[in-house]
């Protein structure tokens, strides 16, 4: 199936790290492509900006995670529901009344391992309610999601542990791999170069609905990092603790689950598009990695 020509994209948070990888990946297929900052709680400035640039796709990679990490939302709870609850809802509706289609970068991580769904055991459809309030942020992501998948205009895409090809700060990578321990616990990662793409022929094809946005399969942070160490820095080393050890020393829980990805899979099986596994897609993500001399 070919995608309509003349499509106009706008990306909502277009400082943030995923709306820059996909801006370049917009421009390099030569789409016509914006990008704003506008707050999405300012419903005014919103709509001002929608008539201005006239989409046909908006691409909302804006909302709250908190810096450094999502420990910031326990102490923020007002700004991250404006930005993660107020803010997306009003963007997909200010969508919806102008026939735009939205996609939106939503979370996996409203899930938590549980008696239905072990470690090793089927993973979370996107049917399942979530399970996992934690944190925060979690909690305002999946409260927003139950609102939201009834806007029929919305394509809910959602990523956990996103990976790019660099040490970006917002890498997951990055970021375990500064920590002075971690646990060992396998987890749906999205790799950005993999999936990325997948998202703008999703939005393309008018696709609505919740998708879970990963990489098929669950890796651990041990199998992660000893990829990392064996193609890209053969010095690393790193320390592990319980979840136990963890908790003392931050503020919001977190989530560790595996996604189902059959729906997402089926779907893109349409577009002769294919998702390597997530070991293989790792291992193919350091190489670039290596090779583009990161390290």
């Amino acid at each position: 199936m070919d995608a309509p020509a003349g499509n106009r994209f706008l990306i909502w948070g277009g400082e943030g790290w995923v709306a820059g990888h996909l801006k370049t990946i917009l421009e390099g297929q030569g789409k016509e492509v914006f990008s704003t900052t506008i707050r999405m709680e300012n419903r005014e400035s919103m709509i001002a900006e929608l008539e201005r640039v006239k989409p046909t796709h908006v691409l909302n990679a804006a909302g709250c995670t908190g810096r450094p990490n999502v420990d910031w939302c326990e102490d923020n709870k007002e700004a991250t529901i404006r930005s993660n609850v107020i803010g997306t809802l009003n963007l997909t509706d200010c969508c919806f009344l102008k026939g735009i289609h939205c996609t939106v970068f939503a979370t996996g991580c409203i899930y938590l391992y549980d008696d239905a769904h072990p470690i090793g055991g089927p993973g979370f459809k996107e049917t399942d309610p979530a399970n996992f309030t934690g944190s925060f942020y979690s909690e305002t992501k999946g409260h927003v999601e139950e609102v939201m998948k009834y806007y029929r205009n919305c394509l809910i895409l959602r990523l956990r542990m996103p990976v790019s090809d660099d040490l970006h700060s917002r890498n997951f990578v990055t970021k375990i791999a500064k920590y002075e321990h971690v646990v060992d616990i396998p987890n749906s990662n999205t790799i950005l170069y993999d999936l990325l793409p997948a998202s703008i022929t999703m939005a393309e094809h008018k696709d609505t609905g919740v998708f879970n946005f990963t990489n098929p399969g669950a890796i651990s942070h041990n199998e992660v990092l000893t990829l990392f160490r064996d193609i890209v820095r053969p010095s690393f080393t790193w320390k592990n603790f319980s979840l136990e050890q963890q908790s003392k020393v931050i503020k919001a829980g977190r989530s560790n689950c595996c996604l189902d990805t059959t729906k997402l899979i089926n779907k893109l099986k349409e577009y002769n598009y294919e998702v390597p596994e997530i070991h293989e897609a790792y291992r193919k993500c350091f190489e670039r990695m290596k090779s583009g001399g990161t390290q």
